[in-house]
């Protein structure tokens, strides 16, 4: 089962998560296999930007198990998360944000979000693409892509709806 797994930062859970990062990352070593797209949203997408948020979409065997994932995760632990959005993921782009071959020279990353559940509009700038749901999987409650666009009004407009667009980028180690 896919999960869509996304802790927002704190006031002052930037710092939180710098002081972190390699415990964050031998943490999801643990995972590696599994992860489908990983990385943080961010104020911006330039060199001054912080993260506002932890982005991971996984592939585990059930609930308990995303529960897990999300509830032990170094960041989460040390109180560097606000809230924690956790849905079902269904991949409609069936790759993860490795396998992602299409990048734009000059376009920006972003997390895009809707509420909307009618089909998008396929495009070769999403990296990875699906529908959120229910964690028992039965309702779709919006859709949400990660992609590439020239600017948050542009990929705004790749997904239905009015979307919330965050600037993003590929997580790992740096």
């Amino acid at each position: 089962m896919e999960f869509f797994v996304w802790g927002r930062d704190r006031a002052g859970g930037y710092e939180i998560k710098v002081s972190l990062n390699e415990e964050h990352w031998a943490f999801m070593d643990g995972y590696g296999k599994q992860l489908i797209a990983r990385g943080p949203t961010l104020t911006g997408h330039d060199d001054d930007a912080e993260t506002t948020g932890s982005l991971h979409i996984v592939d585990l065997p059930d609930e308990d198990a995303v529960r897990a994932f999300a509830f032990e995760e170094p960041y989460y632990r040390a109180g560097a998360f606000e809230s924690v959005d956790i849905y079902r993921f269904h991949n409609r782009s069936g790759r993860t944000m490795w396998d992602f071959s299409d990048a734009v020279a000059d376009y920006h990353r972003y997390l895009v979000i809707t509420t909307d559940t009618s089909a998008a509009t396929p495009s070769p700038h999403f990296i990875v693409y699906g529908d959120l749901r229910t964690l028992d999987g039965q309702t779709q409650v919006g859709q949400a892509a990660l992609l590439e666009a020239p600017t948050p009004e542009a990929a705004a407009n790749l997904l239905p709806g009015t979307p919330e667009v965050h600037p993003w980028t590929f997580g790992g180690r740096r």
